[in-house]
């Protein structure tokens, strides 16, 4: 086997590449999720959270029809999200209230 060289490179396997590109580098693919655009996703628990546009929505998520830069998308949801609880939880404690109620 090669050595490893400083440059991440194993001169010699032939057609070897980097171990680590300046893409696979971590604080390089931050900033470029940072980059990319997303939407916003609910699911039937009425729960939201965001997605990248360029893969498909998972099964159990709808979009909204808001979509953006993560930090728009993020506001949206802070704006719109007040309770956190999953609305199935919402209506149990709702039954629940009005039962004690009556």
């Amino acid at each position: 086997m090669g050595r490893f060289t400083p440059g991440g490179h194993f001169p010699n396997i032939p057609g070897a590449n980097p171990i680590m590109s300046q893409t696979q580098n971590p604080l390089a693919a931050a900033k470029q999720a940072d980059e990319d655009i997303y939407t916003v996703v609910i699911n039937d628990e009425e729960q939201y959270s965001i997605w990248p546009t360029f893969r498909a929505v998972p099964a159990g998520w709808r979009e909204v029809g808001v979509s953006g830069a993560k930090d728009t998308c993020l506001a949206h949801i802070e704006t719109v999200w007040t309770d956190m609880r999953p609305a199935s939880l919402r209506r149990h404690m709702d039954e629940a209230a009005a039962s004690k109620a009556h």
